[in-house]
């Protein structure tokens, strides 16, 4: 007699598969304000089109369609996204994007015009004005993250860029002999024209975010399957990062320019690709392996000048060896440039397995 309530069950499981699969994920289902959002959790939750198939469905999506139509719901149903088209960015958040440029490209200015202790006041205040204004940019917009950010390794490559290269070439030779004062052909050299085109990048890169989370919803709508959908945001993703590399490069030619400095593209282009790319991981859901990959780029320009160092140390020279043998043949630009290069591909290649999958999109807001 308690076998047949089991059998009956079984009958009514193998007449309707998709009821098990609606009850397991019947709050991803309630929160959903459209059938996309359904197909990206059920995605994240490891359900494949071929999985899809065991529900009679061709593919995830229509598989989340038909959950989204199961799941009663008070009220009218909310207006799917994709039917609006994508309003672009609201003037106060331009303007917010071009702050942090402008008041970098102010202070450098002040520091051209003055000299010793006005200088320095100038350029503290003008490194806690830039900070502040890229920090409430950081607080909105398409770059903008719920997590923990990674400011701390952050602001030491930029750093770096601004004083490592400087630092490298006189420890190099023995030095150094003094602190930097501010100018390029100082004791203590210190390039300026690459940190002013990064801050300068920064509008570029929030455009460019907003263009690949916008394109990526729009995709996510009009596929018909997750390979679908991969293989159309791919080349959004390549081509956006394309599209900012190209504005570093003009803001980097131009910089060098006005200022009468190297513009050091190598390494200015590997280190603006590697904070891009962290930055959309980031916003995306993936800070680990931002966190992981900023970490280890910072550690090792770090670890370049200690070795440099500590190579002066008695028995000690060589440690100085692999430094001094890059920067023979690529100059001191070699090593941030192999850094941060390694880095930014790494996450590129990283970005281009997570960030073409709907669960990236699935809570992005399309316009912030």
């Amino acid at each position: 007699m308690r076998q047949a309530p089991s059998a009956s069950a079984a009958r009514r499981a193998a007449a309707d598969p998709v009821k098990g699969l609606l009850h397991r994920h019947r709050d991803l289902c309630e929160r959903a304000v459209d059938p996309l959002e359904i197909a990206a959790g059920l995605e994240a939750h490891g359900v494949t089109d071929r999985t899809a198939a065991r529900f009679r469905h061709r593919d995830v999506f229509s598989l989340a369609e038909e959950m989204y139509a199961r799941v009663p719901r008070d009220g009218d149903t909310p207006a799917r996204p994709d039917e609006a088209p994508t309003p672009p960015p609201r003037t106060a958040g331009v303007l917010l994007a071009l702050l942090p440029g402008v008041l970098c490209a102010a202070t450098v200015a002040v520091l051209h015009l003055t000299e010793g202790r006005p200088r320095l006041i100038a350029a503290a205040v003008g490194l806690l004005a830039v900070t502040l204004a890229l920090g409430a940019a950081l607080r909105r917009g398409p770059l903008s993250a719920s997590t923990r950010t990674t400011s701390t390794w952050t602001c030491w490559l930029v750093g770096y860029a601004l004083l490592g290269d400087g630092l490298l070439r006189n420890a190099v030779t023995g030095g150094p002999d003094g602190l930097p004062d501010g100018t390029a052909d100082g004791p203590w050299p210190v390039t300026v024209a690459p940190v002013l085109a990064l801050a300068l990048s920064y509008a570029p890169a929030v455009g460019c975010a907003h263009l690949f989370a916008a394109g990526a919803r729009r995709k996510l709508s009009s596929s018909r399957g997750l390979a679908d959908f991969s293989a159309s945001v791919r080349p959004l993703l390549l081509g956006t990062f394309a599209l900012y590399l190209g504005a570093l490069a003009a803001l980097l030619a131009l910089t060098g320019a006005v200022l009468g400095e190297p513009a050091a593209p190598p390494q200015t282009l590997t280190l603006g690709a590697l904070l891009l790319l962290a930055r959309l991981l980031t916003v995306h859901g993936h800070a680990h392996a931002s966190t992981l990959v900023l970490t280890t780029t910072a550690t090792a320009e770090a670890a370049a000048l200690a070795t440099l160092f500590a190579g002066r140390l008695p028995g000690c020279g060589f440690l100085t060896a692999p430094v001094e043998a890059l920067v023979a043949v690529c100059g001191p630009a070699g090593v941030p440039a192999a850094a941060c290069g390694i880095g930014a591909l790494t996450l590129l290649i990283h970005a281009s397995r997570r960030l073409t999958r709907a669960s990236a999109h699935a809570s992005t807001e399309r316009t912030r």
